[in-house]
């Protein structure tokens, strides 16, 4: 057996992989379900009516989707120039450190020049950490998936240091959690008395403005030229390493949005359990998107939706709430399946 790449599909072929892999990832979830004397109807159905069957429900699930659009936008942007950035998590907890320094009291200003500031601040260093391991990428050949993936465990040790030292609360009776940031430094809430933010508009406008960079401007064009062949992009003169900083830099920068969003919209103040793994979730919506930026919205809402409703179901169907990790993981499986035979044939001889 052997693979030999095809023509690309035309784009309503295209769009009918996503749908494939979905529809695997249900099937192969239901023979769970069923070994674990369950209905797949029935929890299917639960798990949808626990993600948007009330408006309390659609709002947790786009509120839960905010930092997944994050890091489904960082993902997608690296991934469409090859730069595999599994780093997302040390991003969004850079950005949550930044945004607890900044948005504690240290600024004293108004809500509409604190907030801009401390996103700007908190990007900065969310591409500043991606750009390290993209140095080393580019200059020494060193293996950035190994390089992002050990600076996740890194920051997180960091952070706790500093929720045991510098950030530590003095209120807080001990635990390891920041102050809260000050009221100037507060997203919004998009609904009085429900937990949606202003994180999710803005979410919104970084997909339309990431799509804008991605498909109208001489930078998405570099980066997609390099993703697709980097020796034939070096070849018609596109600056390759430099084309792939500046990727790492939107991307750690993005991904680093999360955390702000995370801190200043919705919890308030730092702790080691503000992400429940939402960077590397983000690998599994750029993935179900096919690195698309506006398709990595409808992801992460599927996505969510996925997490919120399986919380709900287990509650009522018995089912423990753990499917939900392996339908994504599924999905991602699927996914990357049918992005394999969307690009090659299979040949047996």
């Amino acid at each position: 057996m052997r693979l030999e790449p095809k023509p690309a599909p035309p784009l309503g072929v295209t769009l009918l992989f996503p749908v494939a892999a979905i529809a695997a990832t249900l099937l192969i979830t239901s023979l769970l379900v069923l070994a674990a004397g369950a209905s797949p109807f029935s929890v299917f159905y639960l798990v949808a009516r626990g993600a948007a069957g009330t408006q309390f429900a659609a709002l947790e699930t786009l509120t839960r989707a905010t930092p997944l659009i994050f890091t489904g936008l960082a993902v997608a942007v690296a991934f469409r120039a090859k730069l595999w950035n599994i780093g997302a998590e040390a991003q969004l907890y850079i950005g949550g450190v930044v945004t607890i320094v900044l948005g504690t009291g240290a600024l004293p200003l108004p809500s509409f020049l604190l907030i801009p500031l401390i996103m700007l601040a908190a990007m900065a260093a969310g591409a500043l950490l991606l750009l390290g391991p993209a140095v080393l990428k580019t200059r020494f050949g060193v293996d950035e998936v190994v390089t992002t993936l050990l600076l996740n465990f890194i920051v997180l040790l960091f952070v706790s240091m500093l929720l045991e030292g510098p950030l530590k609360d003095p209120m807080g009776l001990g635990w390891p959690q920041s102050q809260r940031v000050v009221a100037e430094a507060q997203l919004p809430r998009i609904i009085q008395g429900k937990r949606l933010h202003y994180g999710f508009a803005i979410s919104l406008c970084a997909a339309a403005i990431v799509w804008v960079i991605m498909k109208k401007t001489v930078l998405g064009y570099e980066m997609r030229a390099v993703g697709h062949n980097a020796e034939a992009a070096s070849f018609a003169g596109i600056p390759v390493n430099r084309v792939l900083m500046k990727t790492a830099l939107l991307s750690g920068g993005l991904a680093a949005l999360a955390g702000f969003s995370e801190v200043s919209g919705l919890k308030g103040n730092l702790t080691l359990d503000l992400s429940p793994g939402y960077g590397y979730s983000g690998i599994v919506v750029a993935m179900l998107a096919m690195l698309n930026p506006l398709g990595v919205v409808a992801s992460a809402i599927f996505v969510a939706g996925i997490f919120v409703g399986a919380d709900a179901m287990s509650r009522t169907a018995g089912v423990p709430s753990y499917i939900a990790d392996v339908m994504v993981a599924t999905a991602l499986l699927t996914m990357v399946t049918a992005i394999l035979m969307s690009r090659f044939r299979v040949r047996w001889r």
